[in-house]
């Protein structure tokens, strides 16, 4: 099952993976990704222990072509597996094996590996491994989707669609859970790809509402020291992330905590309204917000009321 590419970001040394397939929940078998180690693929006739073993290797210096070497030496059925792995240095190496249902196959190219099996046609990786190049220049989780994306228009799985799985982690050694970035699955969906997509630009939005909400002065504590520029650029991320997020208001609610917290009531009742007005339960969070210490609560009545 499944086509998949894994790459290193030449930029970043990050790593990332993305796949689809036909099958539930990919996610939790295919993609394996370390902060500064690398990533590894498992696939086909799918061996998910594979995946930790490879991370392991990599993670002890082996070479990322040795280590596709060894995990296929050590396997009982190599002929039905795929395995793909990248390492710190952009050393990539894959294997294909003879049992594996074609169409099947892998091709590499600078710091990437794009393989797949049950394909519907040969073009299929050539037309994932040609986006991946094109789109160079592009932010690195957007490359992935153009490639994932060709896949799928160039026939993708023979069987058709349900899953797909997007992640990346950083090319810094340290805690998953600090070095990952984007962690995105599908796991049944008739369009996983165009979905993924969907999530990611989610994700984006909500990194950028994050970036606001979770930071020091400007939100959390006392609103002291704010330059005008800091403010201004909290309040663009918060309005390029609402331009996202359609009728989910998350970020024009909290551009109008902000302004408040800033001093600027005026922007903030004009904002704080037109939230009320298409969500009314937005004027009770209000009060819980300003419990929490997050806003003066003598503000609140004249912003509710706007």
């Amino acid at each position: 099952m499944t086509y998949s590419i894994i790459a290193r970001d030449p930029e970043s040394g990050a790593f990332g993976l993305a796949c689809e397939t036909h099958f539930f929940g990919v996610g939790r078998l295919v993609g394996w990704l370390e902060p500064g180690v690398g990533a590894v693929a498992t696939q086909a006739f799918v061996n998910v222990g594979l995946g930790p073993r490879g991370l392991a290797l990599l993670r002890d210096g082996v070479a990322a072509d040795d280590a596709v070497r060894a995990l296929i030496s050590d396997d009982d059925q190599p002929g039905f597996r795929q395995v793909a792995a990248i390492d710190a240095n952009g050393v990539v190496g894959n294997f294909t094996g003879d049992k594996c249902v074609r169409s099947a196959g892998a091709l590499t190219g600078d710091q990437v590996s794009v393989q797949g099996n049950m394909l519907a046609n040969d073009d299929v990786v050539p037309a994932i491994l040609a986006a991946y190049q094109r789109a160079a220049g592009e932010p690195f989780a957007r490359r992935l989707l153009i490639a994932l994306r060709a896949g799928e228009d160039a026939g993708g799985d023979a069987r058709g669609s349900q899953s797909a799985v997007l992640k990346i982690v950083s090319g810094r050694r340290g805690p998953l859970w600090e070095e990952t970035s984007l962690d995105l699955r599908v796991d049944d969906h008739p369009d996983p790809v165009t979905e993924i997509t969907r999530l990611a630009e989610l994700s984006g939005a909500f990194d950028r509402i994050g970036s606001v909400m979770f930071a020091p002065r400007i939100m959390i504590g006392d609103y002291v020291d704010v330059t005008d520029a800091e403010l201004a650029a909290a309040v663009a991320a918060l309005d390029a992330a609402q331009d996202v997020l359609g009728d989910n208001l998350e970020a024009a609610f909290w551009n109008g905590v902000l302004l408040a917290r800033a001093g600027r009531d005026g922007e903030a009742r004009e904002r704080l309204a037109a939230v009320f007005e298409a969500q009314s339960h937005w004027r009770s969070y209000l009060d819980a917000v300003a419990d929490a210490g997050f806003l003066d609560r003598a503000k609140v009545p004249a912003l509710v009321k706007g």
